[in-house]
């Protein structure tokens, strides 16, 4: 009995690696890049909505990959995007990544910041 809990444990584990090994190689595949505006966003979230608005409002044309944090390669840029700029574990949404820059959450003095940010992809 013991022998069959030791090897299911195992298989547990190595299930684990696998799963770990291939997300690390699903994650070198995606990267942020320095030329595009990336906004992740999760449904129901009241800041990104306000973000959003002011967007449709002020940029309706601008060209940014939109990204829901619930889907594998959007949750998988997210976190490139966090590494990128070493924000830790305090993280939400929304979330720009923009060249050199980000903006995380969605305040009243924020659109004043996306333009600052923004102005180089501004055309």
């Amino acid at each position: 009995m013991k022998k069959l809990f030791y090897l299911l444990i195992l298989g547990v584990v190595l299930a684990g690696w696998g799963a770990v090994q291939e997300g690390r190689a699903q994650f070198l595949d995606n990267e942020i890049r320095g030329d595009r505006i990336y906004l992740f966003y999760s449904e129901g979230c009241p800041h990104c909505r306000d973000a959003e608005a002011y967007l449709a409002e002020k940029h309706p044309g601008l060209q940014m990959e939109r990204l829901s944090v619930r889907t594998r390669q959007g949750y998988d840029l997210f976190v490139a995007c966090v590494r990128k700029f070493n924000l830790g574990s305090q993280v939400g949404t929304p979330l720009f990544c923009m060249g050199d820059h980000y903006l995380m959450g969605w305040a009243d003095d924020y659109p004043e910041k996306f333009e600052a940010y923004a102005k180089s992809f501004l055309k």
